[in-house]
């Protein structure tokens, strides 16, 4: 996994603080692998709280990270409490790592 131990810290206690509830987080795409190189830092946070505006929460989110890790490409899915189950959320957890 191409991320180290303090910015694994660093991604569950921002995430922490914006979401405010119980969560999980899958690091997952290339960043998963050693052997690769580049990619952004892909996301997947599901939390059984519901989001108010998921958007804007996605937003939060992606604004506190790149405060905390430096300014680099990140993407993020969540799946709170109201979001129908899709392929890609499986994907993530199926080939992701969990944080």
């Amino acid at each position: 996994m191409r991320l180290t131990i303090q910015q694994i810290q660093l991604v569950k206690k921002t995430v922490d603080s914006v979401l405010n509830a119980p969560n999980n987080i899958w690091l997952f795409g290339s960043r998963v692998y050693d052997n690769k190189r580049g990619g952004d830092i892909d996301l997947f946070i599901e939390t059984e709280t519901p989001c108010a505006n998921r958007a804007e929460t996605i937003c939060r989110l992606y604004g506190a990270l790149v405060m905390t890790l430096g300014e680099q490409k990140i993407d993020i899915l969540l799946k709170d409490q109201n979001t129908v189950e899709s392929p890609i959320f499986e994907i993530a957890r199926h080939t992701g790592v969990l944080l």
